[in-house]
């Protein structure tokens, strides 16, 4: 039974009046990309370190892989800021966190609290690549294709 509070989905009508306030995309979108683009931002202004940082997960060229990681990690969050490509933001940070992920936090290959820490770490990472999904769907949901 629907009451003054309540929308005939469940969902109380305060809550659906906050979440259709356009502002709330953008704020959670801002959240999402948030750590990626301070990381880039870290980076490029010690360049030193984030080569040593790349170098120290085995991969080489280390310059030329820190400024890409740069680039997506930048270049992504503000793409992922915009309606119109959302989607390929969303997509690269998603990218990057999937090889970062599996590079940074390999939990199967730790043992005792460690290896609880890395899993934790790890699914926390699958859940902001669900997060990029589920953003670019919003997005452009009810936009002409």
């Amino acid at each position: 039974m629907q009451n003054n509070l309540t929308h005939r989905d469940g969902v109380p009508l305060p809550l659906r009046r906050l979440m259709a306030q356009p502002f709330l995309e953008t704020a959670a979108r801002l959240a999402l990309a948030s750590p990626f683009f301070i990381s880039g931002i870290v980076k490029l202004l010690d360049f030193a370190g984030a080569s040593a940082e790349v170098r120290g997960l085995g991969l080489q060229p280390a310059a030329i892989v820190a400024a890409a990681v740069i680039l997506v990690q930048l270049g992504g969050s503000a793409l992922f800021m915009t309606r119109r490509f959302c989607w390929l933001g969303a997509g690269m940070l998603a990218v990057f966190t999937v090889f970062a992920t599996l590079l940074a936090h390999p939990f199967w290959q730790f043992q005792g609290p460690e290896r609880g820490h890395q899993t934790a770490t790890f699914f926390e990472h699958v859940a902001i690549i669900g997060g990029f999904a589920a953003a670019a769907i919003l997005a452009h949901q009810g936009r002409d294709t």
